[in-house]
């Protein structure tokens, strides 16, 4: 049964194949070719060249938005992926309640980026009203606010990850160490953490890709306010976000920015792209064969 079955695999694979072509291919070549238009609409695109990449690369709000998006990257980075570890590890040390916990701090997971960001725009606010001041008002509160909220998010979902990646460990490898005398934070360092490589390498690329795709939770904190007014008249929205810079621009006043939306888009694509190839292959290049 099997030979008749692969030569009429294309059939098998036809609906996959299509639905991948009319859902992504042709959507990702036609906004590529859009990025060199002037257009309102799909349809009445004008061929331009290379105006939008001038004119994104030269928009201040986008240059900011980079840095903040890279800045918020690396800071999320460390700190999901440093607790999640932590928690991951504690809770594989055999204590009492350990599948409670589990579920308990990965639940957050399972609420929609734009409820958490309303729910903790209400709680922000709520403690720095004390103050006189709130989240939409200064930078500082809107980046660490981001920050909380997206570890409060995602350190669950990155904990099972982890937890799945110490518990494939080799017994008997821990077993060694012990014998040999190795004491808990050597069989740390030099055992459990490069055993843990595949598992430190998916959760560093899920957490990278995610900062710098984050749009809804931005969108429903602060939705980039504070504004700030730069020397040649144009504005910034300090909190925003890269995602967000580009839906506002596609989305603004101006329609005839449209152009310049896509071409931000196409050069978020190969910045996430270029970004998340170089840590796999940093990351891949650690990891030890059991």
């Amino acid at each position: 049964m099997r030979k008749p079955i692969e030569r009429c695999f294309l059939i098998f694979l036809a609906p996959t194949l299509a639905a991948f072509t009319i859902g992504f291919v042709y959507p990702f070549l036609k906004g590529f070719y859009l990025s060199f238009c002037s257009f309102k609409t799909t349809s009445d695109a004008t061929f331009i060249g290379l105006g939008n990449y001038v004119k994104a690369l030269g928009d201040p709000s986008f240059t900011h938005a980079f840095w903040y998006t890279a800045l918020y990257a690396i800071v999320s980075l460390l700190l999901i992926n440093i607790i999640a570890f932590v928690i991951a590890y504690v809770l594989t040390q055999g204590i009492k309640g350990a599948n409670i916990f589990r579920t308990v701090f990965f639940m957050p997971n399972l609420i929609g980026g734009i409820v958490l960001g309303y729910i903790w725009s209400m709680i922000f606010n709520g403690i720095l009203s004390r103050y006189g001041t709130s989240i939409l008002m200064e930078t500082r509160f809107g980046f660490w606010g981001l920050i909380i909220l997206m570890c409060w998010q995602q350190i669950g979902y990155m904990m099972i990850i982890y937890i799945a990646g110490l518990q494939a460990i080799p017994q008997d490898m821990m077993e060694a160490a012990k014998i040999d005398g190795a004491s808990r934070m050597q069989t740390l360092f030099h055992i459990t953490i490069p055993n843990v490589m595949p598992s430190i390498t998916i959760c560093m690329f899920l957490s990278l890709t995610n900062a710098f795709k984050l749009f809804d939770q931005n969108l429903a904190l602060t939705n980039g306010q504070p504004y700030e007014f730069l020397a040649d008249g144009s504005v910034v929205k300090t909190t925003e976000m890269l995602a967000l810079n580009i839906y506002n621009t596609f989305y603004g006043q101006n329609t005839a920015a449209r152009g310049t939306a896509q071409a931000k888009a196409v050069i978020f694509f190969v910045l996430v792209a270029a970004i998340s190839i170089a840590q796999l292959s940093a990351n891949r290049k650690k990891e030890v064969q059991q």
